[in-house]
């Protein structure tokens, strides 16, 4: 009998994975001021709030450290996305 084990690795690992990659957008979006990288990057931000939310929302026993980091990330990315915008 196989169990479906949720450990919530899984999704902690995405979530790393989502905010480096919204790191790299912005930085490169930042740098080009390119209109369709501007919006791709507004949408890896988005995507990985999303997944912040999801992995917040499960419970998962997280460090709440480490999720607190994420957000702080997010949030500075997001911050130059939007000084990059004016």
């Amino acid at each position: 009998m196989q169990r479906n084990v949720h450990s919530g690795y899984n999704d902690l690992k995405q979530l790393e994975m989502f905010v480096e990659t919204a790191q790299k957008m912005v930085g490169s979006a930042t740098m080009s001021l390119d209109h369709d990288m501007l919006t791709g990057a507004k949408q890896a931000i988005a995507n990985a709030y999303e997944q912040l939310a999801r992995v917040r929302n499960q419970a998962t026993g997280v460090d709440d450290s480490f999720l607190a980091r994420c957000e702080q990330q997010l949030q500075q990315a997001e911050h130059q996305l939007n000084e990059a915008l004016r």
